[in-house]
């Protein structure tokens, strides 16, 4: 009987065989001439303890399987494609801040789709699950020629595999040491991107990215950095927009440090200057890049305190002007204004540039952020005192927003 009793213990740790096994082992000899009936009941209660111990197991595991199976319906159901690393994969990783990362940039793709759907019911995301051979993948959702939105895009990417001589030597200009081995340097990028340009130009166009980065150095060392930001680019300004959505990424910034949004809208205000033309793409918002202290996990709450604001930032300016009657002459400075977003992008933009500088990167969903109408006329220039020239204005001398 010592072998049903300490099968009944080992049952929990592991399938019942093999704490049947353990339990005949361990079990003590019996002494000699007892009979063998004594011997034919203790095998006969072993069994017995056996058959329950399996039919417990087997009820234990049919309830694990079907917590999972139910946990991933519910995350299928919350993102708009199975994510790239596998559901499974993430969930054995959880506590991974990488994991959570490819969660959240899930999440936020999800919840923007869905809020910018809402406005355009008549619209929907074209979903493009895609796969890059030399590693990772990613989901582009775009929105085309809809009532309210005339291109919206948010797209996901998770790649991985050897740095290109290009992209490492961009990211050493920035100060990076990147000690590669052999020439090699493997890496890890996730990041959700997305560009909206609405078709009405009272209505702003908003450009939000958070992305994390890692790369394994020659010692092993891994070098790791988040970066990110969101922006508006109104085509007419509009100062209560401005603060609305500067101080609700102003608050999102300051559930961390009071000094980051001040820090973070001047680099914003500086990383989207054209040069060549002598203003900012629009109004500013937040930009930071390289971002690896105090720590791992207090920049990634940081990152998804600001990725969470993306939906109240920029939907109630969607409803407040969507609807907004407007004429050809302001249909016309939309479009000059999109050629302004245009030369940014293929000139200057970080992720542009390393997208393009990455082997097997999907060229449609990194120019995704271009519109699909714009204009350049020869020599324009607004009236003075128009409102065209009010938002030139603004654009060469960026304002202070929330004080």
């Amino acid at each position: 009987m010592a072998a049903a009793a300490s099968l009944f213990r080992g049952a929990a740790r592991g399938p019942p065989a093999l704490a049947f096994a353990r339990a005949l082992r361990s079990a003590p000899p019996e002494p000699a001439g007892r009979g063998a009936r004594r011997a034919a009941l203790a095998a006969a209660g072993a069994l017995g303890g056996l058959g329950l111990a399996l039919g417990l197991w087997r009820r234990q595991a049919a309830l694990a399987a079907a917590r999972e199976d139910e946990e991933e319906k519910e995350l299928r159901q919350r993102f708009m494609a199975p994510p790239v690393s596998g559901l499974r994969e993430l969930r054995r990783r959880r506590r991974e801040v990488r994991s959570r990362m490819e969660l959240l940039i899930m999440e936020t793709q999800a919840e923007v789709c869905r809020a910018l759907a809402a406005l355009d019911p008549g619209a929907s995301f074209a979903v493009d699950s895609w796969e890059r051979k030399e590693g990772g993948g990613g989901i582009s959702c775009v929105l085309q020629d809809g009532e309210v939105f005339e291109k919206a895009g948010v797209n996901v990417s998770v790649v991985s595999g050897l740095l290109s001589e290009e992209a490492a030597r961009q990211m050493r200009s920035r100060g990076k040491s990147l000690k590669a081995k052999d020439g090699k340097l493997p890496f890890c990028a996730m990041g959700v991107s997305s560009v909206i340009h609405p078709k009405n130009p009272h209505v702003p166009t908003m450009h939000f990215n958070y992305r994390y980065f890692e790369i394994e150095e020659a010692d092993g060392t891994i070098q790791w950095w988040f970066g990110g930001g969101t922006d508006l680019t109104p085509t007419y300004l509009n100062e209560e927009d401005a603060v609305h959505f500067h101080k609700t990424l102003k608050e999102a910034c300051d559930k961390h440090d009071l000094k980051l949004y001040p820090k973070y809208k001047k680099w914003c205000d500086d990383y989207f200057y054209i040069k060549h033309r002598g203003e900012r793409r629009g109004i500013g918002g937040i930009f930071f890049d390289d971002m690896d202290s105090p720590s791992k996990e207090e920049v990634f709450q940081f990152v998804k305190s600001c990725a969470k604001a993306v939906v109240p930032c920029y939907i109630p300016i969607v409803k407040k002007h969507c609807h907004d009657s407007f004429t050809p002459e302001e249909k016309l400075w939309q479009q000059l204004r999109r050629g302004r977003y245009v030369e940014f992008n293929l000139v200057y933009d970080r992720g542009t540039k390393f997208g393009l500088l990455t082997p097997g990167s999907r060229i449609e969903s990194i120019l995704m952020s271009l519109p699909l109408t714009a204009r350049w006329e020869y020599m324009h220039n607004p009236p003075e005192s128009s409102k065209e020239a009010e938002i030139l204005e603004v654009l060469r001398n960026p304002k202070d927003w929330v004080h």
